[in-house]
């Protein structure tokens, strides 16, 4: 692993959140969301390397606001959890 990288943040995981929302792969790059997450807003965001997509996502089920971050640089990027 390169040592530019910073750790892999730890996943988020609360009581309400569906199995679906469980299931999702956080802070992987590429991960697969599940169907019942419906997407939002987007945004630009610049990084040194730069621009990168940011996706904002419901889950329908379970109500759990998710991102996605769409970084080629970054392979911890991908799905976090915002809020429950």
């Amino acid at each position: 692993m390169p040592q530019d990288l910073p750790p892999r943040p730890e996943p988020v995981i609360t009581e309400t959140m569906c199995e679906a929302c469980v299931a999702v792969q956080q802070h992987w790059r590429r991960a697969k969301g599940h169907p019942e997450l419906m997407q939002g807003t987007h945004r630009a965001v610049a990084h040194k390397h730069g621009s990168v997509t940011i996706t904002k996502y419901r889950c329908e089920r379970c109500g759990t606001i998710w991102e996605y971050e769409n970084n080629k640089v970054n392979r911890h990027a991908g799905w976090s959890v915002l809020k429950r």
